[in-house]
């Protein structure tokens, strides 16, 4: 089987993690990695603070219970996302406002946003789904009018560029995973960034269970949330990476590009200008002129030894959100759309030019199967 992902891990992430190990520094309170891997990371996204976090998820979580959003308080999220990007709203009590995606690039529907913003509205969660940047420029501006707080999700996008920024540095927060599948990984973890001094202290403090002086004495219930030290020697392996990574992601891109571009009913990524689009995963939809279904097309690469899957569920399509009272539904036809025709591909960075082509191969046979 093609897998959809398969991290690159070379000699030089194990014998990273094996020295930490052998330091004994292996937690998440200490270890000269930490905050190596912390400032490094900060410096190539851009910011001044890096804080990490055991997980992308957690990264979230935190970001929204730094900002103080209260219960009830409204917050807007990208529809077509992971749901880790709604839990955090959800966890920390307040009411989660999907924002539909548009057709081009899959992002956030900024047109949409002054629509859905009320008194009670306090921030903005944007996704750069599946490596493209969103419009931060026009997104901000949007922001500033209405006095709204900006995290950014940048799960999907390590090193993508908005006008020559890369994501994670434009809004007051940037939140990235470093799971298995990432563009660097750790296995788990996750960072936040920030060029704001009190959300770095207070994503630090709260972090660490919000410890203060005198130990063990606790004035705001804080998280375990840290990211180990060995994990943090990993990264900063992989940081050393990054660019190379992401080369290799757009040479696989272009190359599904060049083999996929005349196959009729297959709707293929963009990269819109002013961006730079690292393809976290090489995202696909499948349009009735194909001939066959998304769901048929997979089962017919699934025979073949092929790995796929779908977009996400949007979230106003959630069931456990729908029985809630945590969540303003708004229509998300677009979304809700995606989430039905869309399917992204193996998208390993080592992946040959010849796999690539035997792939798009295939999916033309399955058109022809119609």
């Amino acid at each position: 089987m093609i897998p959809v992902y398969e991290p690159i891990i070379a000699e030089d992430e194990i014998q990273a993690v094996v020295n930490a190990l052998r330091r004994k520094e292996i937690s998440g309170s200490f270890g000269k990695e930490l905050n190596e891997f912390e400032e490094s990371f900060a410096s190539y996204v851009g910011c001044k603070y890096g804080i990490a976090v055991s997980s992308g998820t957690t990264a979230l979580h935190l970001a929204v219970a730094v900002a103080k959003i209260k219960e009830d308080d409204e917050v807007l999220v990208s529809a077509s996302t992971n749901i880790a990007t709604a839990l955090a709203v959800f966890h920390n009590g307040a009411v989660i406002v999907p924002v539909d995606s548009e057709e081009v690039t899959w992002n956030l529907n900024l047109d949409l946003i002054e629509s859905l913003i009320t008194e009670k509205t306090r921030a903005i969660i944007v996704v750069h789904l599946y490596g493209h940047p969103v419009n931060m420029k026009k997104l901000c501006e949007i922001a500033k009018k209405y006095n709204l707080l900006i995290i950014e999700d940048c799960a999907e996008s390590h090193g993508a560029k908005y006008e020559g920024k890369i994501t994670g540095s434009f809004g007051h927060m940037g939140c990235f995973s470093f799971y298995a599948n990432k563009i660097i990984t750790t296995g788990e973890g996750g960072m936040i960034t920030t060029n704001d001094p009190y959300f770095a202290e207070r994503a630090r403090l709260l972090r660490n269970l919000a410890f203060i002086k005198p130990r063990f004495y606790h004035e705001e219930a804080g998280y375990n949330f840290r990211l180990t030290n060995y994990q943090a020697a990993m990264g900063l392996a992989q940081l050393k990476k990054i660019d190379k990574i992401i080369e290799e992601k757009r040479r696989v891109a272009k190359t599904y590009n060049f083999y996929l571009k005349d196959i009729e009913g297959l709707q293929l990524p963009v990269e819109l200008e002013n961006c730079y689009n690292v393809y976290w995963m090489y995202a696909i939809v499948i349009k009735p002129e194909f001939g066959i279904s998304r769901d048929d097309l997979m089962k017919f690469l699934a025979e073949k030894g092929i790995e796929t899957r779908t977009f996400f569920c949007p979230i106003n399509k959630q069931p456990f959100l729908l029985k809630s009272q945590k969540m303003r539904y708004v229509p998300c036809p677009v979304a809700e759309k995606l989430w039905e025709t869309g399917l992204y591909l193996p998208s390993s960075p080592n992946l040959k030019e010849e796999t690539i082509a035997y792939i798009c191969e295939t999916i033309k046979k399955a058109q022809k199967t119609k």
